[in-house]
C-alpha cells in the first residue's frame, strides 16, 4: 500500500488551499461527498475520471484507520 501523500496534495494555489487528489484540482471531500450522497464509487470515479481508484481506495483506509484510531477499536 502505498501512503496517503502519494495520492493527496494542498497547495494554497490550488483550489484555494483545499486537499485535492494529486495531479488533479478534484477536492478529497468530492468523494465523501459524493459517497454520503449515495452514489456508488464506480459512479464516482466514472464522474471523475483524474481519480485513480487506488488514490480513493487510500482516502478511505486512511478515514477509517482514523476512525477507529479514536474510538479505541483494533484495525483490521
Amino acid at each position: 500500500m502505498q501512503s496517503l501523500e502519494q495520492w493527496v496534495s494542498r497547495d494554497e494555489d490550488i483550489m484555494s488551499g483545499q486537499t485535492v487528489f494529486r495531479g488533479t484540482r478534484v477536492p478529497v471531500a468530492v468523494l465523501f461527498d459524493n459517497l454520503q450522497d449515495g452514489r456508488r464509487m464506480e459512479e464516482i470515479l466514472e464522474a471523475y475520471p483524474t481519480i485513480p481508484a487506488e488514490a480513493a481506495a487510500a482516502v478511505l483506509s486512511y478515514a477509517l484507520r482514523l476512525v477507529l484510531e479514536q474510538t479505541g477499536e483494533a484495525q483490521p
